[in-house]
């Protein structure tokens, strides 16, 4: 597997992860530490969107170690910045929230400067 691909799947891995905690938290109607925090700390691990999303993060630590493995740290790191992109175009599509044109305008930026780094 190629360090590109690697980076990306790792990028892919990690917003996926986020998208099942999000909705893992969304099913237990928010967090309320007044019951105890062990008692709210268990809530949150015992869910299965939550578990799903911390082993789906998890694996995609292991793309990352590849690809560090493989290419520069100031090559490799500024990828990570497409997860801005993947998790605000996918809280759209799957969560159902409303972007602002302000945060669609970011996006565009970010993608241009990866585009950019990906050519050094």
């Amino acid at each position: 597997m190629g360090a590109l691909l690697s980076i990306i799947t790792s990028v892919v891995l990690g917003v996926v992860g986020q998208l099942f905690i999000k909705q893992g938290l969304r099913s237990l109607g928010g967090l309320n530490f007044s019951g105890g925090l062990i008692s709210s700390y268990l809530k949150i691990f015992v869910s299965p969107f939550i578990a799903v999303g911390l082993s789906v993060y998890f694996l995609g630590v292991f793309f990352w170690l590849y690809a560090l493995s493989k290419v520069e740290l100031s090559f490799a790191y500024p990828f990570v910045s497409l997860s801005y992109v993947l998790v605000l175009l996918f809280s759209w599509v799957f969560l159902g929230e409303q972007i602002s044109l302000v945060r669609w305008a970011g996006v565009v930026i970010i993608c241009l400067g990866v585009v950019l780094i990906s050519k050094s």
